[in-house]
């Protein structure tokens, strides 16, 4: 079994191939710096399946964090017997349009999905994004709710409510704002030439605004040379000087997925896992690569990389049960209402 109950969570986080475990995968989870799994589409094929998976998985490693990007419209990986979700710019325009009942849904969207996702026994989606965009990002666009600051914190503290209430920690992403570019950090290494000021009064304005509201942070990989030489995620500047200590942040920063080509720009995976981790990241991200996520756990045994004491705090909060949600009016409701916003 994982030996980090007692002393911490490893700090590599990373994905399994498919339905169900295989051989290889089950003595790679009992490794002590496997500290969370996320999962993707491609694990999930019902509901009773994907929990037949999460059993697997914390027989292997009963205390790990298991993660999934549930964040609706686009990015929904669970879908099959799940709530389809608006993309959360649904959210921000009712906002603009009737502040009350768009803070109300929500709120019990909020609650929704992480109820959903708890349910399964996931503990986390990473969510909400609190990047600032509608036009202009091609892997954000409608995933934000807004191109407005102020839309954007009031959307995204009732969807932080409603996690909360759920019993669900919550990831604010992608700092420091991934909205004013049009790449694709996933496809190349985006490169943002905005000064400190203009950023700091327009994109890290949620950040600041729901810092103290926020369990986890996840950093953008994305280059601003007239702030910092270094992407933010490798960057102590960005992590520890910004997020930390300016901001105020107390929770768990995961790195952005390091198999991302905007990772790329200090090296190979060894160079990126020391970088993140040095920069001031809690937990990292090795997905879609297992040949990558054996190198930096012997990478990691090498260094002797202390375990983290912070990542417990990610864990679900409460217990969720599928035959509760089936007989809950509070889902009834939230069904109802989105299907007059789809």
């Amino acid at each position: 079994m994982n030996s980090t109950i007692d002393h911490g969570y490893g700090r590599l986080m990373l994905d399994v191939q498919g339905y169900r475990l295989t051989a290889d995968e089950k003595i790679t989870l009992t490794h002590p710096q496997v500290g969370g799994v996320i999962l993707f589409a491609r694990n999930v094929d019902n509901i009773n399946q994907v929990m037949v998976l999460i059993s697997e998985i914390r027989a292997c490693a009963s205390n790990v964090l298991i993660a999934v990007d549930q964040e609706g419209g686009r990015v929904q990986r669970f879908q099959q017997g799940f709530t389809r979700l608006p993309p959360m710019q649904t959210i921000g325009d009712l906002i603009a349009e009737d502040e009350e009942s768009g803070v109300s849904i929500g709120r019990d969207l909020g609650w929704l999905m992480a109820s959903e996702v708890l349910a399964c026994g996931v503990d986390i989606s990473f969510a909400p994004v609190l990047d600032i965009d509608r036009f202009t990002s091609s892997i954000i666009g409608d995933r934000a709710f807004s191109e407005q600051p102020d839309i954007v914190i009031k959307a995204a503290r009732a969807f932080i409510e409603g996690m909360h209430e759920a019993g669900m920690a919550a990831t604010g992403k992608h700092f420091p704002g991934h909205g004013g570019i049009v790449a694709d950090s996933h496809l190349e290494a985006p490169v943002d030439h905005r000064d400190w000021a203009t950023l700091n009064a327009h994109d890290v304005v949620p950040f600041r605004s729901l810092a103290g509201e926020l369990d986890g942070v996840m950093p953008a990989h994305i280059t601003f040379p007239q702030v910092d030489a270094m992407s933010v995620g490798f960057s102590r500047f960005w992590l520890n000087d910004v997020l930390r200590k300016d901001l105020g942040f107390k929770g768990v920063i995961f790195s952005d997925d390091l198999s991302m080509k905007g990772a790329d720009v200090v090296g190979g995976y060894v160079e990126k896992a020391q970088y993140a981790l040095n920069a001031g990241c809690d937990m990292i991200l090795v997905c879609n690569h297992p040949q990558a996520a054996q190198e930096v756990l012997r990478f990691m045994d090498s260094k002797n990389t202390s375990l983290s004491p912070n990542i417990k705090a990610m864990r679900a909060s409460k217990t969720v049960t599928w035959e509760s949600l089936l007989l809950s009016k509070r889902r009834a409701r939230t069904i109802r209402r989105l299907a007059t916003m789809m």
